[in-house]
């Protein structure tokens, strides 16, 4: 990858919707080369996907709630089980397998504390292998990123 891909990447990173022309112009390539370049960043795995970002707040989301989740027994199967399962709920937008006392660490968006309970009691506490959630209501978001540093 050279600067000019990173060029690239970082312009549609910053917006998504951009027209070709537009991103050729602002890394100073032909359009042809710069479809050329996009093609082969997306063929290579290095662009995955384009979407819109949509507010959580206005959405019916304002509250995160970071829960990190130990299973009883973290033999492969049980691990795949749960992984299954917690990829179904729509309201587990992030979920990382982790290492230390925890197993995951989920972030679940909630409309408020009452919202989160249902999803705890009817979903978190019954998928499968779960030993103990504990849960942490985000107070404020600090920093929210989209773009990440292209090296």
């Amino acid at each position: 990858m050279d600067k000019i891909d990173r060029e690239i990447l970082h312009e549609l990173q910053l917006d998504g919707r951009i027209s070709n022309h537009q991103l050729a112009e602002r890394v100073n390539l032909s359009e042809s080369a710069c479809l050329r370049r996009v093609k082969r960043l997306e063929d290579q795995g290095v662009l995955v996907g384009y979407v819109g970002l949509v507010d959580q707040s206005e959405a019916g989301y304002p509250d995160n709630v970071f829960v990190q989740i130990t299973l009883h027994s973290q033999q492969q199967d049980d691990l795949a089980a749960f992984e299954a399962k917690v990829r179904t709920m729509p309201e587990v937008m992030e979920c990382y397998l982790m290492s230390g006392e925890a197993d995951y660490l989920l972030r679940v968006i909630v409309n408020d504390a009452r919202d989160y309970e249902r999803i705890h009691s009817q979903h978190l506490t019954r998928l499968p292998g779960v030993a103990r959630v504990h849960s942490s209501f985000a107070l404020r978001t600090v920093a929210k990123k989209t773009e990440m540093p292209i090296r």
